[in-house]
């Protein structure tokens, strides 16, 4: 019976240097899988730092984005107004080109008649130049005859 014992002691210190082993290469396994867990969590926090960096970094551009962008809307609301007021300005210089066009029209008609009137007034004034010559030589004539029947 005392054999039998011996041999369960046996038996059970073998076990116990097996198991002593396999909890030993478990601890190991163990070690390495928490090593690897605190290395995949500093690597998890890491990315999540850099996730927020990224997204603040995002927000931020998003609001230079919008505020710039709030800008270009009111520079193209002031450009597009300038523009109404040059299309209204350009329209009331067309209207004061069309009222200058027909004054200048009416002036060239005005010039083109006067000078119509000037020819006929040159003309009036040869025919009128021709006949004092010709009184003239006729009075000068009779100058000559009175001066002759005088003596």
């Amino acid at each position: 019976r005392l054999l039998g014992h011996q041999q369960e002691i046996n038996n059970l210190k073998q076990r116990s240097i097996v198991l002593d082993e396999e909890n030993a290469h478990l601890k190991d396994e163990f070690s390495n899988l928490n090593q690897k867990f605190k290395d995949k969590s500093q690597e998890l926090k890491d990315t999540e730092e850099c996730a927020q960096k990224k997204e603040e970094q995002n927000r931020l551009v998003i609001k230079n984005l919008e505020e710039e962008n709030k800008g270009l809307n009111t520079r193209c609301a002031d450009l597009l107004n300038d523009l109404e007021k040059l299309r209204k300005q350009e329209a009331q210089w067309k209207i004061e080109i069309s009222g200058t066009d027909a004054k200048i029209k009416n002036l060239e008609n005005d010039l083109t008649e006067t000078r119509e009137q000037m020819k006929e007034l040159h003309s009036k004034c040869s025919k009128l130049s021709s006949q004092l010559a010709v009184k003239q030589e006729e009075l000068s004539q009779k100058d000559y005859d009175m001066t002759r029947a005088r003596q």
